[in-house]
Formats: structure tokens, C-alpha cells, sequence
């Protein structure tokens, strides 16, 4: 149970209070690290270096939140297993809107009570700095144009794969021919 507050406490700095600000924008910044990941349960991410910069646009019924992150996160390459930081950038457009229920409007929109004061943008952070990542993890390629993958692994990939060619028969080969014929 400790455990919990500790988490609560930690995201507590991802709190924007909105409720005493002017109308207008107002920008808070985050520094994202290793540790802001140890809170999100099944992360593929354990290691960044992420700047996040929130600028709350607030107006009278509604808040539009712009969330801009750039930086690099640490992965496994797919290929030759060797880790790699990997660039992320992103630019997101979140609108909170308050009301007792909640209607269908997108994704990009938020419900929250009338009397709330603030909100809690490390949700957002950590889905948009997720979705940012490649589903394809693999090494850049360096600037002579060859791959940044590990050579020693890359070297015993391609002796263990080989690829062997299907024998087919004659027979369907000169099918083939036929139906290519029209």
C-alpha cells in the first residue's frame, strides 16, 4: 500500500492546477526519465531522455492542452539484439472539457468534473511518448549508408539463415507459363 502513495506522490509533479491561471496559454515543461516509466505497468520502455513541453490554452469552457515531446527513448534492436536510442518526437492536441457525463466526442477529448482544479497530464505523456515508438525496432542506419546493426551479430544471422529455394515441379512451372500467356 506504500507502494501507492509513493507512485501518487511521484506523478503528482505531472499535476497542472488550471483553476487559478488567467485565460490565455501558459507552458509548463517535464523532463522525462528512466524513472517515470517504473509507474506504467508493462512498459517497453525503461530507459529515456524525453523533454515534454505542455502549453495549456485556457479558456472559459474548455481547455486545449498542446503536448510537444522530443528525445530518445532506449531500445532493443529486432535484428542483432543490441540496444539503441532510439529518436522520438511527437506533437499532440488535447481538449478537456468539463461536464457530470461524458459524451462521445474523439480521442482527443477529455471529460472532467466541473469542480475539478487540475489535471494530470503523465497519462498522456507516457501514451504519446509510447505511440511515438516504432513498432519496428531496428538500429539507423549510419551515415555511409550501412546498417548500424552489431556486424559480428549480423554476420552469424546470415550463416545461420539460409534461405532454401523451393524445387517446384515442371509441370506447374510450365502452367504458370501459360496463365502469364493471356
Amino acid at each position: 500500500m506504500q507502494h501507492f502513495f509513493r507512485t501518487v506522490e511521484k506523478l503528482s509533479t505531472y499535476n497542472i492546477l488550471f483553476k487559478g491561471l488567467k485565460e490565455g496559454s501558459h507552458v509548463f515543461d517535464f523532463q522525462i526519465g528512466d524513472s517515470f516509466f517504473e509507474h506504467f505497468e508493462n512498459s517497453l520502455i525503461n530507459q529515456a531522455a524525453v523533454k515534454v513541453q505542455v502549453t495549456l490554452e485556457k479558456h472559459s469552457s474548455f481547455l486545449a492542452l498542446q503536448i510537444r515531446l522530443e528525445g530518445t527513448v532506449k531500445l532493443m534492436c529486432d535484428r542483432c539484439l543490441d540496444w539503441y536510442d532510439q529518436p522520438v518526437e511527437d506533437q499532440e492536441t488535447v481538449f478537456v472539457k468539463f461536464g457530470e457525463t461524458e459524451s462521445e466526442e474523439g480521442d482527443d477529448v477529455i471529460w472532467i468534473l466541473p469542480e475539478e482544479y487540475q489535471i494530470n497530464v503523465a497519462q498522456l505523456i507516457y501514451e504519446y511518448i509510447s505511440i511515438s515508438v516504432p513498432l519496428k525496432h531496428v538500429h539507423p542506419d549510419r551515415k555511409d549508408g550501412k546498417s548500424g546493426c552489431d556486424p559480428e551479430m549480423l554476420e552469424k544471422l546470415e550463416k545461420y539463415t539460409h534461405q532454401e529455394v523451393e524445387k517446384t515441379d515442371e509441370r506447374w512451372d510450365e502452367l504458370k507459363k501459360l496463365l502469364n500467356n493471356n
